[in-house]
């Protein structure tokens, strides 16, 4: 049931950022299902094989890389589901903050810690 939670709200983020944010589109709200489906399955398979190989950039860079590492998960994402389009590298770092923060600050308010 968490999980669910977790996806549901980050569809409705998603889609509230694409409404916001010039550069990212979201067709409709089963796309943005999608899209936390799939952010969801990258972010567990593939991030932490990126966070290993970028290891002594990341450590270098303070953990600042980690930040290009979620751009390049949104590209990713973007590459896999029709209907979510992002425009360039910075507004999917953008992007990638955003939902980040807002991600953060709705699981606060709802009570849903990790």
């Amino acid at each position: 049931m968490k999980l669910l939670f977790r996806i549901l709200i980050t569809a409705i983020l998603a889609l509230v950022i694409s409404k916001l944010m010039k550069g990212v589109i979201i067709d409709e709200f089963t796309t943005a299902l999608t899209v936390a489906i799939v952010l969801g399955l990258l972010n567990f398979f593939v991030k932490p094989i990126l966070v290993l190989f970028t290891l002594p950039v990341t450590f270098f860079t303070l953990g600042l890389f980690l930040l290009v590492i979620n751009a390049i998960i949104i590209l990713l994402c973007d590459e896999f589901v029709d209907g979510f389009e992002v425009s360039s590298f910075w507004t999917a770092m953008l992007f990638s903050i955003i939902l980040s923060l807002s991600q953060s600050l709705v699981y606060q308010i709802t009570g849903d810690t990790k």
